[in-house]
């Protein structure tokens, strides 16, 4: 018998990626896909699926989010396989439980194992919302440390990249950009504030309202006028960031100016 199947992320690639590996599994059969947390709330109840693929981070109701409202409603529980870019979830949380995550880029065997982990969890005894609280309760009581790779798309790839290379991240028109030494590409975050909380506060600072910056990556500090600096980046253009007026008596407190 097949096992039946919803996908949930908010990116439509996304979505689309995963649907084309899984029709080739002879024993899986896509029921439907939801591109954010409500969705995944309505579908689930609706269609009743055995397994739900889930994206840990979209914006609103978030994969934990979804998890928790189905909790909270005592609702029938399907079995969740998360979809993350971040492996520090599978480390810190997935791995200790019977459910499975994929990290993103999805590769063939390793959704074969999710699936194969699926099978065996359906035919197994314990009940799925006695996993799933244990794993909410393993998220919220364990502090998970700081994201150390982010998904940039750059030149038609998607790229992961160490949080440590990023020299500052830009937000124009609700697009937020990341720039390395090698390259400058697109976020998935939604927000400045979404970046920032996942990454090190010891090493990043919002600066400006749309500009967060790698405080080992200042190049140089520059007077502007009405005594406001700007600082000069190490990125291949040197660019200059500004520092809002706000921010200003706290880049004299760390540089002593």
């Amino acid at each position: 018998m097949k096992v039946s199947a919803l996908i949930v992320d908010d990116e439509q690639p996304a979505r689309d990626e995963l649907a084309f590996l899984l029709k080739d599994l002879p024993d899986v059969e896509v029921m439907g896909q939801g591109k954010n947390g409500v969705e995944a709330l309505n579908l689930i109840r609706e269609l009743t699926p055995q397994v739900v693929f889930l994206d840990v981070q979209m914006p609103g109701l978030d994969g934990f989010g979804v998890i928790k409202k189905l909790l909270e409603r005592k609702a029938r529980l399907p079995f969740f396989v998360f979809v993350t870019a971040y492996d520090h979830y599978a480390v810190q949380a997935f791995e200790v439980n019977a459910i499975d995550y994929l990290l993103k880029p999805i590769a063939r065997q390793r959704l074969e194992k999710a699936v194969a982990r699926v099978r065996r969890e359906l035919e197994g005894s314990e009940p799925a919302a006695q996993k799933l609280d244990r794993l909410v309760q393993l998220v919220e009581e364990r502090p998970l440390p700081q994201k150390t790779k982010l998904l940039v798309k750059s030149g038609g790839r998607l790229v992961l990249v160490n949080s440590d290379d990023i020299i500052f991240a830009s937000i124009e028109d609700g697009v937020i950009t990341i720039v390395t030494r090698e390259l400058e590409g697109q976020s998935n975050f939604r927000t400045v504030e979404e970046l920032q909380g996942n990454l090190d506060p010891n090493n990043f600072w919002r600066v400006h309202r749309s500009f967060l910056v790698n405080i080992n990556r200042i190049k140089e500090v520059v007077p502007w006028f009405k005594s406001s600096y700007q600082l000069k980046m190490d990125d291949r253009k040197q660019t200059e960031v500004p520092v809002s007026r706000a921010q200003t008596r706290r880049l004299r407190e760390l540089l002593n100016l």
